[in-house]
């Protein structure tokens, strides 16, 4: 079912759409009345993580991207089956359906054993040739207990598309209550288009260690931003686990359809990050940039001003809002 609103006393026209069993998704598109402005570009936003609040963080890009910029947004969300968000439900993301059309997929999901089918359409889009996006636990997207995905989806899938599987972290501490990671720009990297409007900050994310001490990135990404551990866990073992490792990256991933898909990824994401206009900057203009879109990044960033108040529960497991509704997914949708 489609719906299509036009404003009136303008010829800005927007359009509503219900996409059946998945997500409501919109546009922002000018008429001129002689011809159709292009097609906005289609986002879909996969959540699904116990820890970090990507179901809070990610409807808030997508409003930004949907109200400010025009885009056509979807959300996916770890749902149960009365249509509450429950990032504790590992078996299941409604709304996969989206992917069928989307230009680009952003992945915020931890530890999911999704069944074949919500499994075979993202692995599907992933070899498609499609831009990516990835935060933090996208990282160690999947983990399932044996079967035939365990040996590709828990480790290899990951590292190959986002450039690095889950390895360890410089530890917790004050989990939302004191800043754990300095993050600095590149210098080599510095004139790169996803760092417009970028300053330095400090994150409540506490340091992924992704290279160093024997390990290292896959496919030589562009290191984008480097992060600098104010707390370790891992202080007196700084030869095997580093104190700074590389928190932002471009890459490009060629999969089975034989075109390189360009990706970027990004170990932060802890709710309490996305209050910071620089992190919101580094996640759009990361956005745009997998789009092909950087000639669109102005030089001080893409806006990133919230259009409505974002107050996210902190980080940890069972931490959760209870009892929330999908925002940009169909009301009484199947599971």
């Amino acid at each position: 079912m489609r719906i299509t609103l036009r404003t009136l006393g303008g010829t800005r026209m927007r359009m509503l759409g219900l996409i059946v069993g998945g997500l409501l998704a919109s546009t922002g598109s000018v008429v001129t009345g002689e011809e159709p402005a292009a097609k906005p570009p289609h986002v879909v936003f996969i959540t699904g993580d116990e820890e970090y609040r990507s179901e809070e963080s990610l409807p808030m890009l997508a409003k930004i991207l949907d109200k400010t910029h025009g885009f056509r947004v979807s959300v996916c969300y770890a749902t149960d089956p009365d249509g509450s968000i429950n990032p504790d439900n590992l078996k299941n993301i409604a709304g996969l359906e989206a992917l069928d059309d989307a230009d680009l997929m952003v992945m915020f999901t931890r530890f999911r054993k999704l069944p074949d089918d919500q499994l075979e359409r993202i692995t599907r889009y992933a070899e498609s040739g499609k831009p990516m996006v990835g935060f933090r636990t996208a990282s160690h997207a999947f983990r399932y207990d044996g079967g035939p995905h365990a040996a590709e989806m828990n480790e290899q899938w990951t590292r190959k598309v986002f450039g690095q599987k889950w390895i360890t972290h410089h530890g917790h501490f004050g989990d939302g209550k004191e800043m754990l990671t300095a993050v600095t720009i590149n210098p080599p990297a510095a004139q790169h288009p996803t760092l417009r409007g970028v300053s330095p900050f400090e994150t409540y994310s506490w340091l992924y260690h992704v290279e160093g001490g024997g390990d290292t990135l896959s496919d030589s990404p562009e290191k984008l931003l480097i992060g600098r551990a104010l707390k370790s866990g891992h202080s007196k073992e700084a030869d095997r686990f580093p104190l700074t490792n590389p928190v932002a990256w471009t890459k490009t991933y060629t999969g089975k359809s034989g075109k390189p898909a360009r990706v970027f990824f990004t170990t932060l994401g802890h709710p309490f990050d996305f209050k910071q206009e620089s992190m919101r900057k580094l996640a759009l203009n990361g956005v745009f940039w997998a789009l092909g879109l950087e000639e669109k990044i102005p030089a001080d960033g893409v806006k990133a001003d919230f259009v409505e108040p974002y107050e996210p529960n902190n980080s940890g497991n069972t931490k959760y809002k209870k009892g929330l509704k999908p925002v940009y997914l169909e009301t009484g949708s199947k599971p």
